[in-house]
């Protein structure tokens, strides 16, 4: 009769109806916070200012956009893998970072579309598509290698091989999806 209770497993600030916020809260001030949140953004923020600045007037070939866009989401997750310690934290960062950042990249693209087609996506939708898919392919890479590399190497050296890598395969990707 000793054994745990179901009152055991809830802190004692929710048994007495105070719910205290934890000790140490995600702490803007601290630099790899920042990484990590930049790393997240880096493509959505390339992707907004191509497609409001200069949007593709074609989406049957790729362009430098679509590059930059592809690399920066695979380099951006990479690095927001890296800000991670220990195999599982690094590479599911990494992944998560890359879904997250390739689902904005999609949204941009569909909302910045102009005009709607029909029978064929808008260039910035295309685009977008392209080149989230191939940015996703490049995460992935950058997620295996910064896993490997997670417990063996410091946060700085594990960012270069997975950025490398990541950066290779979104290259590509994005010429085997669209071609030059």
């Amino acid at each position: 009769m000793n054994g745990p209770t179901d009152d055991d497993a809830v802190p004692v600030s929710v048994r007495l109806g105070e719910v205290v916020p934890p000790e140490d809260p995600e702490d803007w001030t601290r630099p790899l916070t920042w990484v990590a949140a930049l790393g997240m953004l880096a493509a959505p923020i390339v992707a907004f200012t191509w497609f409001a600045v200069g949007p593709p007037l074609d989406g049957d070939r790729a362009v430098p956009g679509t590059y930059a866009v592809a690399v920066s989401l695979a380099a951006g997750a990479a690095a927001t893998g890296a800000t991670q310690q220990g195999i599982a934290r690094a590479w599911t960062a990494t992944l998560a970072a890359g879904l997250f950042g390739a689902l904005v990249v999609i949204v941009f693209g569909a909302a910045m579309a102009g005009e709607r087609q029909v029978g064929a996506a808008s260039p910035t939708l295309a685009h977008g598509v392209a080149s989230a898919l191939a940015g996703l392919g490049g995460a992935a890479a950058a997620a295996v290698v910064g896993g490997l590399l997670a417990r063996r190497v410091p946060r700085a050296v594990r960012f270069g091989p997975a950025v490398l890598l990541g950066a290779a395969v979104a290259v590509l990707a994005v010429a085997r999806l669209l071609p030059t």
